[in-house]
């Protein structure tokens, strides 16, 4: 059984808020948007710029029918003028008469445009047309060719539509870029206050996990965390209430019958003083039967002054002992308690605790005491040969304790229900104990905060106590 230990600091099992689930939203709905933006102002580019070139097309159309309606011999004069009157403004429209062979013969279109077809329909001209007193302006052309096979070219600018061209894609990539650092933004932004709000609800949930079931959790967002907080605080208190009926009960129970017990007990050893008075000697059947009910009674004292122990701790009535100590010297008292034990027993007891006070940590002494007095008990208790061995060393994360013995040892099946009440494992059944010992450490741990691991020593058991703050994952 291991309840794994971390390091001390919570801080570390925390997401990044890189990681929230509220930026993460922003920054898909942002990205979205922005998509969407980009989409819109696309298509709308794709239409404005279609309809623009239909409506050239259109004029393209109704200039170059305009001349072929005209006199033959005076095609060429027409468009001569009108590119002379064009000279004083701005030339957007530009003209070419050629005749069938494509030699220039009037207008200011110099050379038959390349790969323009003449077939009365508007094409864009790629590369630019050669036009004289201009440099070569992006333009779509029309070319008709007359009944004497001359071909009329009527072209016109397109450069305004390419400048409303190049002005939308600007938009598309500026606004695309203003709404996602936007969403971004404003994500970082909640990000940061949710995860405040996280930080504060986690150091609540680690106070109610170390067993102060009094506190509550964080509440006024009036969003969906509110609702869960709420949820968890009104559940809280229905635990809270549960629970000390519960524990009410059943300590109860343990306090009105171990007074009983006492007087039971008390009444066994009268009766075994009055047996000896009346016969002599003493009735051996007589005696041998008030001293089994005698140790069968000190047996259920000794469970019920256990199970209220348990309570005791439980309750966290005795955090106001934690101060700060050492280790070795506490561990110094529990060997010169044991080892005696021990090599009455028979057995060898080692210890490897250093010889520097600097393994420090904060907790309650006289309960860290019993805890690791239960654990070299039931070591010396399940150990017919070999040795029980005490240690302490020092880890990245803080001081560790371990309790070595050679004896019967736990099943890896076994090692979480060890540490309930009343449990005894199949291999020391038949030996004298109340199946508390091991509860009374597992609540002294849970008190602490502490990691506490069974394991096997081969053959044996290996109990270890790492002693530093397990953080909430």
């Amino acid at each position: 059984m291991t309840l794994p230990a971390a390091p001390p600091s919570s801080d570390a099992a925390l997401p990044q808020r890189w990681h929230t689930s509220t930026f993460r939203l922003l920054t898909a709905y942002s990205l979205l948007f922005s998509l969407t933006v980009v989409a819109i102002l696309g298509v709308f580019m794709w239409r404005a710029t279609a309809v623009m070139s239909d409506q050239i097309d259109r004029t393209l159309y109704w200039e170059a029918h305009y001349y072929v309606r005209l006199n033959a011999s005076d095609i060429e004069s027409a468009i001569n003028r009108r590119v002379a009157q064009q000279q004083e403004h701005y030339r957007s429209s530009f003209f070419g008469v050629f005749d069938a062979h494509g030699a220039h013969l009037a207008g200011d279109i110099r050379t038959f445009p390349q790969n323009l077809r003449i077939d009365g329909v508007g094409h864009r001209v790629d590369p630019g047309l050669d036009v004289s007193d201009a440099s070569s302006p992006r333009t779509r052309a029309l070319a008709v060719r007359l009944p004497d096979s001359r071909v009329v070219v009527v072209a016109r600018d397109v450069g305004p539509i390419k400048e409303f061209h190049d002005a939308i894609r600007d938009t598309l990539v500026w606004t695309g870029l203003l709404a996602l650092v936007a969403g971004m933004g404003g994500g970082y932004v909640m990000s940061v206050r949710q995860f405040r709000r996280i930080h504060e609800t986690q150091r609540v949930i680690e106070q109610i996990v170390n067993g102060n079931l009094d506190r509550r959790l964080p509440t006024g967002g009036r969003d969906e965390l509110d609702m869960l907080a709420h949820l968890v605080n009104h559940m809280l208190e229905r635990i809270g209430r549960l629970m000390a009926e519960v524990k009410g009960a059943c300590d109860g129970v343990a306090h009105d019958l171990r007074t009983p017990l006492a007087h039971v007990r008390k009444t066994l050893s009268q009766a075994q003083h009055r047996a000896a008075q009346l016969s002599d000697p003493p009735d051996a059947e007589l005696t041998g039967l008030i001293q089994y009910a005698e140790a069968n009674t000190d047996a259920l004292l000794e469970r019920f002054r256990a199970m209220l122990r348990i309570s005791e701790i439980e309750s966290m009535r005795r955090r106001g002992e934690f101060d700060q100590f050492a280790l070795r010297p506490l561990l110094a008292d529990l060997e010169d308690l044991y080892r005696p034990l021990a090599e009455d027993k028979g057995i060898a007891f080692s210890s490897d605790i250093g010889e520097t006070d600097d393994l420090v940590i904060h907790g309650d002494r006289a309960l860290l005491f019993e805890a690791l007095s239960n654990l070299l008990d039931n070591a010396i208790k399940f150990t017919k040969q070999g040795g029980v061995k005490l240690e302490l060393s020092a880890t990245q994360a803080g001081p560790r304790i371990e309790v070595r013995d050679t004896g019967i040892g736990i099943a890896e099946s076994e090692r979480d229900a060890v540490l309930q009440r009343f449990y005894r494992s199949e291999g020391s059944r038949h030996i004298a104990g109340s199946g508390l010992g091991l509860s009374i450490v597992s609540a002294v741990v849970g008190l602490h905060d502490f990691g506490l691991a069974i394991e096997s020593a081969n053959p044996g058991t290996r109990i270890r106590l790492d002693c530093w703050k397990r953080a909430l994952v």
